[in-house]
């Protein structure tokens, strides 16, 4: 049986990476571990690697290799179509649905 949280969680990947990314040049341990710490759930590497893939073919984010000590990593950074995708994505998240979350989000009241 599916887990809600998790089906939910997994609804949400897409728009927090695209929003991660636009803070800044990030690569994809970065982001799990971002991604940890923003919502308690664990981004699996095998869920997140083709994520990254699919949005790059897709033309909203473009990969840098960038050396960091003696590593190699793959930096990710919004290319103009993923800015224009995220300004989309925080159309659909203002009013009303701002409101909608917003009570999800406040404590449960008592009957």
């Amino acid at each position: 049986m599916v887990d809600a949280v998790d089906a939910f969680f997994h609804g949400l990947e897409r728009p927090l990476i695209l929003w991660l990314i636009s803070q800044g040049p990030i690569h994809g341990y970065e982001l799990i571990k971002e991604v940890k710490r923003l919502t308690g759930q664990k981004l699996k590497p095998s869920n997140l690697y083709p994520l990254l893939y699919q949005l790059e073919d897709e033309g909203f984010v473009v990969g840098e290799w960038m050396k960091k000590g003696r590593r190699e990593l793959r930096y990710y950074c919004l290319t103009e179509k993923g800015k224009n995708l995220l300004l989309r994505v925080r159309e659909l998240f203002s009013n009303p649905i701002r409101r909608v979350i917003a009570d999800l989000l406040s404590e449960q009241k008592e009957n």
